[in-house]
């Protein structure tokens, strides 16, 4: 029952990923067709695949980092001792790796997302210091 649930978490958050960013790129080619209507819809649907084409490949990403957890768990699901449960645990756990890596991958190179994750750490700071600072 756990595995029919956590496989239809992957799923599910595959599937709204990969269609928000279908609707992004079909919001932005139309409201680009506004801008310049001198170019085909074909073009600039091209060009809006191009310049967006990380959020498709993010989504991608996202199902392979979920596989390795989803044949764990099978594998899990199929043991008959418990001799080795610590080491299906901890390879379990290690899947885990390059979701937490995502930080790294896609925010870490970035400069517009490097400040802005900057900015929101200054804000935490300030607001966790607030209570601690002496009052005159």
């Amino acid at each position: 029952m756990i595995i029919l649930f956590i496989r239809c978490i992957s799923l599910v958050l595959f599937f709204i990923n990969i269609i928000s960013s279908i609707i992004l790129i079909l919001k932005k080619t139309h409201q680009e067709l506004k801008i310049r209507r001198n170019r085909t819809y074909k073009e600039v649907f091209r060009d809006q695949i191009d310049q967006h084409r990380h959020l498709l490949i993010a989504s991608l990403v996202l199902i392979l980092l979920a596989v390795p957890r989803l044949i764990l768990t099978y594998i899990s699901k199929c043991m008959e001792s418990d001799d080795d449960i610590w080491l299906y645990l901890a390879g379990y756990f290690i899947s885990f790796v390059p979701s937490m890596m995502s930080f790294l991958v896609f925010v870490m190179p970035s400069k517009l997302y490097k400040k802005e994750f900057g900015k929101t750490i200054d804000q935490y700071r300030k607001i966790l210091r607030r209570p601690f600072k002496p009052t005159l």
